[in-house]
């Protein structure tokens, strides 16, 4: 069967703080032992949105209570490791740095390997954990601070075909969610809403669909929204249920169309010789969009693979994952690993404008 790898993930990116095991013997399907998660919704609830400063403290206090948890439920202990993975960058650099430090921690105290593994990478290898898809395939990676289009060719292979030159996705969910008095997470909420509502009402506008490439842009549509709302508040004071349902209904709408559309142009733009279309992050778990991402790849003549809604937002598991990808391919890292606001996966593309309120670019 072959060598049996058993690994700790961490993750502590933004506001979740994460630990899980998983284990595999070469040849043979992974298996998540334990994925633990402890949220900080009800901390930032106040503030409308994530606190860095709040969340890196919340981090430093949980990760070893996560860590502790991820054990007792996989019914390890550390002497059973082969390695710990931590996630060390990009994200908010407070949050990242807890995690690595606990990492570092762990690794000094046992001697186990230590794995740095990119947050983004821990997304796009998901559908080899969940699915054991094989290179290459294309991913897009949506989340609360990132959205590209990746051709994903091995374990540290990458390439940016298009992504987002402003707000990601996720981003434009929360902040729509916040202009209409929705709770956060800003993407459940809008969905939620817009079950009840008419897509078609509010004509906001699909950027850079003129435009070749796969690069996408929604800050505009947010801004539209802002506009619709404030327009309708004139005439009656307010706006009712129904016109909020409307437009989250047409928001979601706008950005299931660019990402629909943009997916097509990724296909076409990719080499011939893939293996799927992918989805991961956590606007993958929008079931409006991933139906429009699953007629797309049926278009293409490609299967559609999108991972259990638990694994599409932050999780520790994806990073054990691709801790356990990296070292068998014989990498690790020392002490000296650094925590890394931002980091790129496809090194040799240009850099993507803008920062994300959840995390810095890749």
């Amino acid at each position: 069967m072959g060598q049996m790898l058993t690994i700790l993930g961490l993750e502590s990116s933004c506001d979740d703080t994460a630990a899980a095991v998983v284990r595999q013997a070469d040849g043979a399907a992974p298996e998540i032992l334990s994925s633990i998660v402890l949220g900080q919704t009800a901390l930032h609830a106040p503030f409308g949105g994530v606190v860095p400063e709040i969340a890196a403290r919340a981090h430093a206090e949980k990760i070893d209570l996560a860590v502790e948890q991820a054990l007792a439920e996989a019914g390890v202990d550390l002497h059973d490791l082969d390695a710990i993975a931590v996630t060390a960058g990009p994200g908010l650099i407070g949050g990242v740095l807890a995690g690595v430090m606990c990492a570092k921690g762990l690794s000094a105290a046992t001697g186990l390997p230590l794995i740095g593994v990119n947050h983004l990478a821990g997304h796009a290898l998901t559908p080899r954990l969940t699915d054991g898809l094989e290179f290459p395939y294309l991913m897009l990676l949506a989340s609360g601070g990132h959205c590209q289009f990746l051709r994903v060719d091995g374990v540290e292979d990458f390439t940016r075909l298009g992504g987002t030159i402003d707000d990601a996705p996720g981003e434009a969910f929360d902040k729509t969610a916040k202009l209409l008095a929705l709770p956060q997470p800003g993407g459940p909420a809008v969905e939620r809403e817009a079950e009840a509502g008419d897509p078609a009402r509010f004509a906001f506008p699909r950027p850079l669909m003129d435009r070749p490439g796969c690069d996408m842009s929604f800050s505009g549509l947010k801004t539209a929204l802002l506009r619709a709302r404030d327009a309708i508040l004139p005439e009656k004071g307010g706006i009712t249920v129904q016109d909020r349902a409307d437009l989250c209904a047409s928001f979601q709408a706008a950005v299931r169309d660019v990402l629909a559309r943009k997916a097509r142009r990724a296909i076409a733009a990719a080499p011939e010789g893939l293996t799927a279309l992918a989805v991961a992050g956590g606007v993958a778990a929008n079931r409006s969009i991933r139906d429009a991402l699953e007629q797309v790849a049926a278009e293409a003549g490609l299967p559609f693979v999108a991972p259990p809604l638990r694994l599409c937002t932050d999780n520790a598991a994806m990073i054990a994952w691709a801790g356990l990808e990296r070292f068998r391919l014989g990498h690790a890292d020392d002490m000296t690993l650094a925590a890394r606001p931002r980091w790129p996966l496809d090194s040799q593309s240009p850099a993507l404008v803008g920062s994300g309120k959840k995390g810095a670019k890749g």
